[in-house]
């Protein structure tokens, strides 16, 4: 069962922004004050541009402002009073905060504008665009719609896999024995599911990284016992994989030709039921779908050609008995 965890509505305030980011994006800060209470309630960063030259039409006032070499070398080109006109008309009170890029001395109507607003004031040495990219980057992970669920979270041959099924099925049996031959864990038991543009990557909650239970002997750290090379932090899911008991009254697909998806924060997954019983060999089996998931990836069906070609034969046998 999945649990949404946040989604558009989520807020970030500034403090905990400062906190958790300052240091990787080399903030200064300049004027702050009151202004750490401010949210952070999008996840678009944007350079001021036409707005300082008076456009205001389809301004969004709820945005963090970059300002770089550019913006502060036309605001230098106009006089005192004009500057700070144009600066109001830019900086609100919705504004998150200010970020000047170069490590820029910025000019004072600015940071008496930010002062009077309370809105925060940082600078930074990283220049506009990779500042612009860096910031959207962390935003879009930290606003992208999230859920848990249960499951376990494996890279295979390059592809993601996550596990499921109902409890004691096997699933974490199953990991052990992919990472024994060289596989890599991401989660146990509980998966992070993140949406990313039109990507879904699935990581570890902090409390049960690199952890994997397993019943009989209780947990083991993946990474102490068979290598950091054995666990990855995150991993982008192409694949479910879903265990069940073997039915003998249920009827398993033997060719392939079915195609199946589950669907993930509104994305289709591929999905692969596989029946469990004694005597099938469950890591095997799991390694040769992710290989014929990749061979399909590639444009290469191999249930999709033997179809074809069955139906070939049958349509020249055909066509002799029709002769004969």
């Amino acid at each position: 069962m999945a649990c949404l965890l946040r989604g558009g509505d989520m807020k970030l305030a500034i403090q905990e922004f400062y906190e958790t980011h300052g240091a990787s994006l080399g903030l200064e800060t300049i004027r702050v004050g009151q202004g750490v209470e401010r949210e952070i309630k999008v996840s678009h960063v944007q350079r001021p541009g036409l707005s300082l030259a008076g456009y205001m039409k389809r301004k969004s006032d709820k945005r963090i402002l970059i300002f770089g070499r550019m913006e502060l070398s036309y605001l230098c080109d106009l006089d005192p009073e004009l500057r700070l006109k144009r600066l109001k008309g830019v900086i609100t009170s919705e504004t998150p905060a200010v970020i000047v890029a170069r490590a820029l001395p910025p000019p004072r109507e600015l940071s008496k504008v930010c002062q009077e607003l309370k809105v925060p004031l940082f600078r930074t040495e990283v220049h506009s665009m990779p500042l612009l990219t860096e910031l959207t980057m962390l935003l879009s992970d930290y606003f992208a719609p999230t859920d848990s669920l249960h499951g376990t979270l494996v890279e295979a041959y390059g592809v993601g896999v996550l596990i499921q099924g109902e409890s004691s099925v096997g699933k974490s049996e199953a990991a052990l024995g992919l990472i024994e031959r060289g596989h890599r864990l991401i989660s146990n038991d509980v998966v992070i599911l993140r949406k990313r543009n039109s990507h879904l990557v699935g990581l570890a909650p902090e409390l049960n990284k690199h952890l994997l239970e397993l019943r009989g002997i209780g947990i083991i750290n993946v990474a102490h016992l068979f290598g950091a090379v054995c666990v990855r932090s995150e991993v982008q899911v192409d694949l479910v994989i879903r265990l069940e008991e073997w039915n003998e009254k249920e009827y398993y697909d033997r060719v392939g030709l079915e195609e199946r998806f589950t669907e993930i924060l509104g994305l289709r997954v591929p999905l692969i039921v596989q029946p469990v019983k004694p005597g099938r060999d469950s890591v095997l089996l799991i390694e040769t779908a992710l290989l014929n998931h990749r061979l399909k990836e590639m444009g290469y069906h191999s249930a999709r050609e033997f179809n074809d070609k069955l139906l070939e034969t049958i349509a020249r046998k055909k066509k002799i008995g029709t002769r004969v």
